[in-house]
Order: C-alpha cells, then sequence, then structure tokens
C-alpha cells in the first residue's frame, strides 16, 4: 500500500528500496511505492508507469518549503503537470508517470537541503532548481543539427551544449528571454544569431542591440571624437558577433538604413520597438530603473533577449542591478522566461571553465 500511512523523521524523499517489488493497486492502476528513510531519490522508476512517493517535509513551519500562499508548490505543479502533489501535514505525496515522478523528487530534494542549510529559498532559487532538472531531460541526439541558426563564410552557429539547445527553445517558445550565465556561455552570441536569423527570413523588420556604457572597474577618462566614437568601445563585442554572421558590405547598409542599430542602453528611452528583434547585453549592469525602460519598449510582433552574468556587477556597491532584482519580479510570468546557463555550457577555451569554477569554490 502508499507509504502515506507510515511515519518517518526524515527530510530526505521516501523512494522504493533497491529490489523492492511494486504492490499492483488494481482498482486504481497505479503502482505503491515501498519507503527508504534516508537517502537522495533513486531515480529507479521506469518508464510512464504510475507510481507514488512521499517526501517528510516536517517543520513548525511549512512555509519555507511549500512558499508563501503555496507559490513554490504552484510552481512545481506547472512545472510538472503530469504528477499529482499534494501537501498535508508535513508531507508532500506524489503521483504520476515513474520517470516524472523522479525529476519532481530531485527538485524537491534539493529544495530541502537549502532549507536545512537555513539558506532560505526564493522563487529565484526555485527556478534555478527547476532548470538543473530540465536538463536532465535528453535533447534529440541530432539537436546540434536540428538548431543551426546560420552558415557562413567562416562558421556554422548551432547549439553546442545542451544548455544552449535549451537557451536557443526558449527563444522560439516565448516573448522575452533571460540568459544569465557566466563568460563563454554564447549568451549574447546565439542571440545575435538568432535575431540575424529571424531578420533574414523576415520574421521582423529591424535589430537593436543595446548594453549600458558602464566602465568595468576602470576609469578610462575622457574619450576623444564624437558621440559614436565615444560610445563605440562599450558596444564593440555586439559589432564582432554581427561582422561573424553577416558580410561586411551588407552590415554597412543595415547600419547605415537603421535596419539594425547598435546603442547605448541610455538611447532606447522613449522608444517602441514593433516588428523588431531586441537585445540587451550585459544587463548586470542596468539599473532597476533602465531595466523597467528596455523591458517597457517592447511593440507588437517583437521580441526581447537579455543576457548577463550576475556575478560580474559593475555598478558602484549602492546601486542595484537590474537583472538581479528582476528574476523575483518577473518570475513565473507567460512568455517569459529565464535560463542559466553554467560553466558546463561554456564554449571557450578550456581553462575558462576551470577559471570561472575556481573563482565560484574561493565565493567570488
Amino acid at each position: 500500500m502508499p507509504a502515506e500511512s507510515e511515519r518517518t523523521d526524515s527530510a530526505e524523499p521516501l523512494v522504493p528500496e533497491e529490489g523492492a517489488a511494486h504492490a499492483r493497486d488494481s482498482e486504481a492502476g497505479e503502482t505503491a511505492s515501498a519507503t527508504k528513510g534516508t537517502g537522495r531519490p533513486e531515480g529507479n522508476h521506469r518508464g510512464r508507469e504510475t507510481v507514488r512517493s512521499v517526501v517528510a517535509i516536517d517543520g513548525e513551519d511549512p512555509t519555507p518549503f511549500l512558499g508563501v500562499q503555496d507559490r513554490h508548490l504552484k510552481r512545481l505543479e506547472a512545472a510538472f503537470p503530469t504528477v499529482k502533489l499534494v501537501a498535508r501535514a508535513g508531507r508532500l505525496s506524489l503521483e504520476g508517470p515513474g520517470s516524472d515522478v523522479n525529476r519532481v523528487l530531485e527538485v524537491v530534494s534539493s529544495m530541502l537541503s537549502r532549507l536545512k542549510l537555513g539558506e532560505g529559498l526564493a522563487e529565484s532559487e526555485l527556478e534555478i532548481l527547476l532548470e538543473e532538472a530540465d536538463r536532465s531531460l535528453s535533447p534529440p541526439e541530432d539537436y546540434q543539427d536540428q538548431t543551426v541558426l546560420l552558415t557562413t563564410n567562416k562558421r556554422r552557429i548551432y547549439a553546442r551544449t545542451v544548455g544552449q539547445y535549451q537557451y536557443l527553445q526558449s527563444i522560439e517558445e516565448n516573448d522575452i528571454v533571460f540568459s544569465i550565465g557566466p563568460a563563454g556561455t554564447g549568451k549574447t552570441y546565439l542571440a545575435v544569431a538568432m535575431a540575424v536569423k529571424a531578420l533574414s527570413e523576415r520574421e521582423v523588420q529591424r535589430i537593436a542591440l543595446a548594453r549600458p556604457a558602464v566602465e568595468a572597474g576602470e576609469s578610462l577618462g575622457f574619450l576623444p571624437g564624437d558621440l559614436r566614437e565615444k560610445v563605440d568601445p562599450y558596444l564593440r563585442p555586439l559589432y564582432d558577433a554581427l561582422y561573424d554572421m553577416i558580410p561586411a558590405d551588407r552590415l554597412r547598409r543595415y547600419l547605415d538604413t537603421h535596419t539594425i542599430e547598435v546603442v547605448p542602453l541610455a538611447f532606447m528611452r522613449g522608444r517602441t520597438m514593433n516588428n523588431a528583434f531586441v537585445i540587451l547585453d550585459e544587463a548586470q549592469n542596468s539599473t532597476t530603473a533602465q531595466m523597467k525602460m528596455f523591458l517597457t519598449r517592447l511593440g507588437v510582433n517583437s521580441k526581447a533577449i537579455v543576457t548577463g552574468d550576475v556575478t560580474q556587477v559593475d555598478l558602484p556597491s549602492e546601486v542595484p542591478s537590474g537583472l538581479v532584482q528582476i528574476q523575483n519580479i518577473l518570475m513565473g510570468i507567460d512568455r517569459i522566461a529565464f535560463i542559466y546557463l553554467t560553466d558546463r555550457d561554456v564554449v571557450r577555451h578550456r581553462l575558462v571553465r576551470e577559471i570561472i569554477r575556481a573563482y565560484e569554490e574561493k565565493g567570488f
């Protein structure tokens, strides 16, 4: 019979013991899970067979786990619609296809581990756990061939990691996508490639690329030249990506006719971007007001991609990053997605991944 009738002091998910037989429930057609007192989910539920598991979430106040007004629980239900979740008397019951139940158990186990350490659990942190759970889903074997965005005389541009594959899928399915991750994960490059692809296929009429004009931890002093010459150094990475993807003569024509614009973020104020693909790069250096300003520029038949690395904020310490704050403001809104890339998605020199990990281990 199902494990709800049994009591456990463990805060770990309860899953079938290795080798335990599953009893078939003839009326409900479901498989009852045996219990296991300790350990993380075993991941042994097979295929689409219906199983039940129970997780102990004992505590004086279940709110940290369930979320205010059960927001965490509702988010889990939305992320895993095939799994029925019931929270009652300090326990969480799960019922659904075995493979999906195992994925939920992994997320729930991570949630409980964070709470045990006294770290709390913000909605943005739950989204990260859900993104990591999605990574366990194997993409199509030929996903690299399926995600070819552009083929130029220099290279073929496609998703090179599972995280990048999910990033591109999210851009296809949503109107606004926030891509957050370390350097070298292709956040900006793939966003620009998607924009160029949309322009070439006439899905949009123009592209706007914006960046905050913020100095990266050093004062450059007075820069000579006109306004464009002053701001171009901040925008150079965007130009580099464009020159990689579009022949120089055509790109100059696009720039001259404003079909493609590369501008400082401040220049977006007061505009409405219709039939456009809009990208905000280095968004961790935008303020809260700037982020709101940028997102409210979006017009009809338009798509916005916001990229940034929240570990490399160059704003003054007393100024909060708009990219950090936006995760708790817009999380959970339909057609808005947050994608979290990690060091596993780094496609630069192999040492870049090791450098990122070393900094993280030292808390920088």
